[in-house]
């Protein structure tokens, strides 16, 4: 993961902010040993965060790994609270499982094997908070696919909103401030597609955290 701050503010926000539990520094230091990327103990922290501000009982998540942002999404559910896990590797959904079992979160947690896309059909919402982070040239039809499913007062976040391996951040900034780059990547230009979409929709108000790899949070307003 390239971390949008410096080594030294991280180190800070992660002293001052709360503190993992058992499971989830199991989950950190698979990640490290595995090379998988996944939001960090920051942005966990904001989504659990987010999650109690609105006071949600649903969750989605487009694209979940290994459970690690849903482990920190879970512990703000009630207990008949619900997170739908969607996950296209069979092995990373069953390692998800594992753990959410090992937080003692299973009984508000769903998986589902496959496709996020043709898996939101299958729910009805609302969704008091999504998280969109599978592959970045389909955030904006994510966004389109959940929107109806978001009340007023949801959220909706997305990761990877400034940097992540595949992004040409320097790309992305100049589309942001209206400039048309030559050979954009279909990554660059996903997020800058989602980007135009979720600021330019006036039933949402959208601001970008630098935490992590950025997040861009979009709360329903009407």
């Amino acid at each position: 993961m390239t971390d949008v701050l410096s080594d030294e503010i991280v180190r800070f926000v992660r002293a001052v902010g709360p503190e993992p539990d058992e499971t989830l520094r199991e989950m950190d230091e698979y990640a490290r040993a595995e090379g998988f990327p996944h939001v960090g103990p920051e942005v966990g922290a904001v989504l659990r965060f987010v999650a109690r501000l609105a006071d949600a009982e649903r969750i989605f998540e487009f694209g979940s790994g290994y459970g690690y942002s849903a482990y920190w999404f879970a512990d703000a559910l009630p207990a008949d609270g619900e997170i739908v896990l969607t996950e296209v590797d069979a092995d990373e959904l069953e390692l998800a499982r594992e753990y959410m079992a090992a937080g003692g979160y299973e009984g508000r947690t769903r998986y589902e094997l496959g496709d996020a896309l043709e898996t939101i059909d299958d729910y009805e919402g609302p969704f008091d908070v999504v998280l969109i982070d599978h592959q970045k040239h389909r955030y904006a039809d994510a966004f389109e696919a959940v929107r109806s499913k978001v009340p007023v007062g949801g959220v909706v976040v997305a990761d990877n909103a400034i940097t992540a391996g595949p992004i040409d951040f320097d790309k992305l900034l100049a589309i942001a401030e209206g400039d048309t780059p030559d050979d954009v990547d279909e990554h660059t230009q996903g997020i800058a597609d989602y980007l135009e979409r979720v600021t330019t929709d006036p039933a949402f108000e959208t601001i970008v955290l630098p935490l992590g790899e950025g997040i861009a949070v979009s709360y329903r307003v009407e």
